[in-house]
């Protein structure tokens, strides 16, 4: 297959592009971390222990022990300092090693790397990069997990492939053919698209060609939706806000604005190994409560089935994206759509190219 010329002489290969460190990534749900227990966990390649004190705060180190290298995760926790599982050697939640049993406390050795850790909406979420500017930085909330007008399901998912295709993923919504024996065959328009500094936008709007919608999907987009306004169209905007992804679908007459969606999804991917060729991704999928008291919870099943299948294709279609990626030897992206196009200019500009993470790591 011949390659697109003006592809050809573009430098910068986005699957090379890795996710900037400056940032929060989560690592974990708080559900999978107990008061007095440890965990490792990766960022990048980077191995980092998460462990909660006996305070309950949660603490993010360097995953290996300065003695002999061994996993911290193996240890133990005492209070709020983690003890490595081989010797005992014993660090605060600075990383600084404030005990060796047989050595005696008059020169102790050097400690480990810390990071800032902190817990969002059931998530543990660690800044990998520079700590000064970890507070400005972290997000306020995930999209509407934390509200009870809605009810939510986590997200969580390894999926090999570099993190880029993820985003372009939800962005482009002409990909919905992919999703045929779903949702049947769905159209989508593009209405408008928006770029900031450190964002981008598209708005959809969506018309069933072939098919019906499966009770899942009713279930998301009906429920809630007004007497009389079958007739009336539904909008959805996505929303890349570096480094994370948000969309959002509203029903009715009244689209957009400062009206509640219907549907609210908040998405994060944290890539994995050194070279980003896989990612976790963490993310919440909420769904505005009916006006009838526990129908929400009577249907439920059907949107785990429903969401769950699409998910599963769309994770089978990125790996394959990154398969090619791999066989190909680069990014031979021929991309048409002005919205993507956005978008790759956006993970391209804000993303940590090779060459600044050789300078960066040194």
């Amino acid at each position: 297959m011949a390659r697109d010329p003006e592809a050809s002489a573009t430098p910068l290969d986005l699957r090379q592009v890795d996710a900037h460190p400056d940032y929060w990534y989560p690592l974990a749900w708080s559900g999978e971390l107990k008061a007095g227990k440890a965990i490792g966990r990766r960022f990048a390649g980077q191995p980092i222990v998460l462990y909660r004190g006996q305070s309950g705060t949660v603490f993010a180190l360097e995953d290996r022990c300065a003695h002999r290298q061994v996993p911290l995760h193996v240890g133990v926790v005492s209070g709020d300092t983690l003890k490595c599982g081989y010797h005992g050697w014993a660090y605060d939640c600075s990383g600084k090693c404030v005990d060796v049993p047989y050595f005696g406390m008059a020169k102790l050795p050097n400690g480990v790397r810390s990071y800032p850790a902190r817990e969002i909406d059931g998530l543990i979420f660690v800044f990998p990069g520079d700590p000064a500017l970890a507070d400005r930085r972290a997000p306020a909330s995930l999209g509407s997990a934390a509200d009870r007008g809605y009810k939510t399901r986590q997200l969580n998912r390894e999926v090999a492939c570099h993190y880029t295709f993820m985003h372009e993923n939800l962005f482009d919504m002409n990909h919905q053919f992919l999703h045929r024996k779903q949702m049947g065959n769905i159209k989508a328009r593009c209405l408008d698209r928006r770029v900031g500094p450190d964002w981008c936008e598209v708005d959809y709007s969506f018309s069933r060609t072939e098919g019906r919608s499966s009770l899942g999907e009713a279930v998301i987009v009906d429920l809630v939706r007004p007497k009389g306004e079958k007739d009336f169209g539904d909008l959805m905007t996505i929303r890349t806000q570096y480094p994370y992804q948000r969309l959002k679908v509203w029903v009715g007459r009244e689209l957009g604005g400062d009206l509640p969606p219907v549907l609210d999804v908040w998405l994060a991917y944290t890539p994995l190994d050194a070279a980003q060729r896989t990612n976790r991704t963490f993310g919440y999928l909420s769904v505005m409560k009916p006006p009838v008291p526990g129908l929400i919870h009577m249907l439920w099943p059907f949107v785990t089935w429903f969401t769950e299948r699409i998910f599963a294709e769309d994770k089978d279609i990125v790996e394959m994206e990154q398969a090619a990626h791999d066989a190909q030897g680069g990014d031979w992206n021929n991309e048409v759509f002005p919205a993507i196009r956005d978008l790759r200019a956006l993970l391209a500009r804000l993303g940590q190219s090779p060459a600044a993470a050789v300078v960066a790591a040194e």
